[in-house]
């Protein structure tokens, strides 16, 4: 059999058909599969938060860091006779739970790029708007959790106190109080929020944790510093100072509009910006 040459321009004939009788190949038809559901990537998320070394490790760190410091609080107020307070070990725990959780977010986001199993994930849900809010939301899902043990370990820091000096052990709290409890929560899911924001932004595990302990630490006295030399700018670095800006939420002593707005325009800077631009990156990145 001879082929008969293509004149250019001509397209290609079709192919023959198969011969009367033969098999059809199977074809998989997945127009009316439905997507994945949303908790399922939660659980997902939640799962691969704790199941690589450096997540499992991360919050074995978190819990002996607590332990430790609450126990060595609890001694030294037990050799001194000081007053104990359920509150103090409470917020002493959420304090060191501040400075370890957002690293916990920033892995949450950047683990995906850095061990290359991006790919494998947008593949399996090419939504990736919705894999990042399942990520986000179990940020704040440790959050809670670590915030129930934190208030576990300050409960059993306060019974062994009771025992010891009974006198000088409060279950109440004069040193702080209980409703400060709930902004207590926010400002964690803010601060983790600011975590996971700069992990989206850098998509690298080191340079988002190294810049996140830089605001952190480094920040505050760099502006205070400003601040001081120059007395006409101390007002308006209240304004980008989100830790700064969040003082007078923590401790109830809120009650004008210019507190308010300061907290809005530095969470707007250190979260709404961050946070939009890295979800827009991720959105858009290509996936290698």
């Amino acid at each position: 059999m001879t082929s008969t040459p293509l004149t250019p321009g001509t397209p290609p004939p079709p192919p023959p058909p198969p011969p009367p009788g033969a098999a059809q190949a199977p074809m998989l038809n997945v127009s009316d599969t439905s997507g994945i559901p949303f908790w399922r990537l939660v659980l997902v998320e939640f799962r691969k938060s704790y199941d690589t070394r450096a997540g499992m490790w991360l919050l074995i760190a978190i819990g002996i860091l607590v332990g430790l410091v609450e126990a060595f609080v609890l001694i030294m107020s037990l050799v001194h006779s000081s007053q104990v307070y359920l509150t103090d070990f409470g917020f002493i725990g959420t304090g060191l739970g501040s400075l370890l959780l957002p690293v916990l977010a920033v892995m949450l986001v950047t683990t995906e790029w850095s061990q290359r199993s991006a790919m494998v994930s947008f593949a399996l849900e090419p939504r990736r708007i919705k894999i990042v809010m399942a990520k986000w939301l179990v940020a704040i899902v440790w959050v809670l959790v670590t915030l129930v043990v934190m208030w576990a370990f300050a409960v059993v820091m306060t019974a062994i106190a009771a025992v010891a000096q009974p006198d000088l052990t409060s279950w109440s709290g004069t040193s702080g109080s209980l409703p400060a409890f709930l902004p207590t929560v926010l400002d964690q899911i803010l601060t983790m929020t600011i975590g996971f924001a700069l992990g989206a932004l850098l998509l690298n595990t080191p340079a988002a944790i190294v810049v996140f302990f830089l605001y952190w630490y480094l920040l505050p006295g760099v502006l205070a510093a400003i601040g001081a030399i120059r007395p006409w700018l101390a007002h308006a670095l209240e304004w980008i100072n989100f830790r700064v800006a969040m003082s007078p939420f923590l401790d109830g002593s809120i009650h004008t509009g210019e507190q308010w707005g300061k907290i809005l325009v530095s969470a707007f800077l250190w979260i709404a910006l961050p946070l939009g631009f890295g979800i827009w990156r991720i959105l858009r990145a290509e996936v290698k």
